[in-house]
Order: C-alpha cells, then structure tokens, then sequence
C-alpha cells in the first residue's frame, strides 16, 4: 500500500491488536483494542489507569499496532512507535465508544461508567507494515 493507502486504511474502524513489551521473561502483552486515528495523526487508545497494558506502555515506552480486515482480499496495517500516556475527556472516550457502537449504544456504554478512571494512549506512528492482498505483485513493505 502507499502511505496514503495505508492511512487511510489505518483511519478506518477495525479493532487493532496492541503489542508491548511485557517485561522480564515474559513475551510480549497482546491485546485487542479500539482506536481512534486521522491521516498524519497520532493514534489513541482508552484504557484503564490501572490496567496491565497502561503499565506495560508507560515502562516500554514504544509499541506495535495492527489493524486487518478479516474478509478476502486481506490487508492489514501494522505502525511501531514511541507511546504515551495521557489524560483523556469525556468527549474523546464518548466519541470513540460512538465510533465502534454507533451513537446510541456508545452514548449508553459511556453514561454506564461516568466515573471512569480511563487514560489515553497516544501512538506517533514512525514504521510502517502494510500489506494488501487484492492488489497484484503486493508485496510488504
């Protein structure tokens, strides 16, 4: 894919896989997750305070993203980078609950938790996988 592809692509709903390093003997922390993302941004993702995965993020400080589309042709889209852990708003975790539930039900899943301890972690993507099955000589890169 192109980087315009592979953003656009990226841009689309899908749920991701996240990979962190897990420390000590451990491989790596694999985890689905949705996520919010615009061409030539950063890349968020909600999750607990608390939660393993915010740990893990905050001590490694770098991760790994793919998004894939399940249905032939398959193509999917991998981003490493650093990553932070910031705070979040209200409106960018009911946005985002929107975005994979539709308004109504994400609005539902949200006043269900109003007092959630959620933060944002924000991906800058600096490598790039992608890979596209319906296209001819596709190789990846």
């Amino acid at each position: 894919m192109s980087q315009p592809e592979r953003e656009e692509f990226l841009a689309g709903v899908h749920v991701a896989v996240l990979s962190v390093a897990a420390g000590g003997n451990r491989g790596p922390l694999m985890v689905p997750v949705w996520y919010s993302y615009q061409p030539g941004g950063v890349i968020s993702v909600s999750t607990d305070r608390d939660s393993r995965k915010a740990r893990a993020v905050a001590a490694a400080g770098r991760l790994s993203l793919c998004a894939q589309d399940e249905s032939p042709p398959y193509k999917y889209v991998t981003i490493e980078g650093p990553a932070v852990i910031e705070e979040i708003t209200l409106d960018e975790r009911r946005e985002l609950a929107r975005r994979y539930l539709g308004r109504e039900e994400g609005d539902e899943y949200i006043d269900s938790i109003p007092d959630s301890d959620e933060v944002a972690i924000r991906i800058t993507p600096e490598r790039w996988l992608s890979v596209d099955f319906g296209k001819e000589g596709q190789e990846e890169g």
